[in-house]
């Protein structure tokens, strides 16, 4: 498989509780240009359960590549435990995490970088900003290489 097959195999997962800033996210990705699919979440417990699977081991995403949006507020739970749930799982730790959220502590930013993520933007989200992290993204979704199993 060649490498631009590889990252238009890259599913987005978008976990924002916020219907209106789901919907501003994904038209804003769609107009830089990227046509991945984008799976949302409006809470933390099911985009948990869909990372992890049925089994909570992440097995059932270790060969697949992964892009996560996510919201540091939910409603249910923390987007910072996610995040620490994710990069600490050997089967989905390598997948990028971008914290889009209201959230512009220094602490809280500095701490999501320490976890883990990749990218921490701030909402309301500066349309120019957010089309360089999606850039950047693209640059993530091209890079990123699918584990093959030997």
């Amino acid at each position: 498989m060649s490498d631009t097959a590889k990252a238009a195999h890259v599913t987005i997962v978008m976990i924002e509780d916020d219907e209106g800033h789901a919907k501003l996210i994904e038209r804003n990705i769609r107009r830089a240009g990227v046509t991945n699919e984008i799976v949302p979440f409006q809470n933390g417990t099911a985009a948990l359960s869909y990372l992890f699977g049925e089994d909570g081991s992440g097995d059932a995403n270790a060969r697949r590549a992964l892009l996560v949006l996510l919201d540091l507020n939910l409603p249910d739970m923390s987007g910072v435990d996610i995040l620490e749930k994710i990069k600490s799982n050997p089967n989905i730790r390598r997948s990028p995490v971008v914290i889009l959220t209201t959230t512009d502590d220094e602490r809280e930013i500095q701490r999501c970088y320490d976890l883990g993520a990749n990218v921490y933007i701030t909402k309301p989200v500066n349309y120019e900003s957010f089309a360089n992290a999606i850039r950047q993204l693209g640059l993530f979704v091209s890079v990123m290489q699918v584990p093959t199993t030997d």
